[in-house]
């Protein structure tokens, strides 16, 4: 699903006065009945996080751990079987499963006489029945399994939502016989940053040539889509796999190389292998030594699977496509077509 930035803003404004609860997922489905189910998770979770971000100081002053974990012991003294730190949470506008944190941080500081470590913190959060006290076990339970935003849940969600997109672009990859490396292939030959996937001969959608696919099961927001731009898209931008082509002297240019296509008969639609070269030739250019061309992948493509903001596909030109669904219209440089 493609947003304009006039939809997109319009969807996040309703979400800045609606708690994150699943009963305002179903209401901005009413609301917003045109956009999938699954778009509207990932702003409304995008949109919170941001949130959390822009208010996660004040809830970590000394004053105020001293205040919530007072509250919540004056709550459970009256009845431990209630939702006091669900209700704390959501009454301080503040992420169920990161209350649970901060108030199982102060018993265990309160009860032990050296802090207790992250992992140790994190394996509570993950097992709640490894916390020494049942009633704050209990607490912390549902604060977990209430949050559809933050916690040990919804990373062991989101973890398996990426995966099957994986999956499923691995499918669709094969499907069109496509020869490609994944990521764990990539890495075994040493590479420390890559993409999902890198194509070994590289496709042509919508006139831009591709040599690698990123898949991200989320919306490509502003924040989330420059933050990815930033610390992966570009880098990856920057190399070109020597297995591409081949490298020659450049005559008149000492000490320099230059990628040259290998001959390929015909393209498998309607574009001349002309057409293709020059297209290859703009984005590739010339690179000066064979070292640097063993670290680059070229220009390739990034699929958000739900969706994002329309003006963010700016960047076609420098080598970054962007899409919501795999293409359906890929060129190949094959004597036959890619199937459909």
């Amino acid at each position: 699903m493609i947003l304009t930035k006039a939809q997109y803003d319009e969807i996040a404004q309703c979400l800045v006065s609606v708690p994150p609860t699943r009963q305002s997922l179903r209401k901005l489905k009413q609301r917003f009945p045109s956009q999938s189910q699954a778009t509207l998770l990932s702003i409304f979770s995008q949109e919170y996080q941001k949130h959390i971000k822009r208010t996660h100081a004040k809830h970590h002053t000394s004053e105020a751990i001293e205040s919530y974990y007072q509250r919540y012991l004056n709550g459970v003294g009256k009845n431990g079987a209630a939702p006091v730190l669900l209700e704390l949470a959501n009454e301080v506008d503040y992420a169920p499963s990161l209350m649970a944190r901060i108030i199982l941080e102060k018993f265990l500081q309160e009860h032990k006489e050296t802090p207790s470590s992250k992992s140790v913190i994190n394996s509570m959060l993950r097992d709640p029945s490894q916390i020494p006290d049942g009633v704050l076990a209990n607490q912390v339970y549902q604060c977990i399994v209430n949050d559809c935003c933050y916690g040990p849940l919804v990373d062991c969600i989101k973890h398996a939502i990426g995966y099957e997109h994986e999956v499923l672009l691995r499918d669709l990859l094969l499907e069109k016989n496509l020869s490609f490396l994944d990521e764990d292939q990539l890495r075994a030959k040493g590479y420390d940053k890559t993409p999902d996937f890198i194509l070994q001969v590289p496709v042509a959608v919508e006139g831009h040539i591709i040599h690698w696919i990123e898949s991200k099961a989320s919306f490509g927001d502003e924040c989330s889509h420059h933050a990815y731009l930033h610390d992966q898209f570009w880098s990856y931008w920057n190399r070109i796999p020597l297995s591409v082509g081949r490298l020659n002297s450049h005559a008149g240019a000492p000490g320099s190389s230059l990628l040259q296509l290998p001959v390929y008969p015909l393209f498998s639609k309607v574009v001349t292998s002309a057409q293709f070269t020059a297209s290859y030739w703009k984005v590739t250019g010339v690179v000066h030594t064979s070292a640097s061309l063993k670290e680059r992948f070229g220009p390739g493509l990034v699929i958000y699977w739900y969706g994002f903001i329309q003006e963010l596909d700016c960047n076609r030109d420098r080598g970054i496509l962007l899409k919501a669904t795999f293409p359906t219209d890929i060129i190949t440089l094959c004597h036959s077509a890619a199937p459909p």
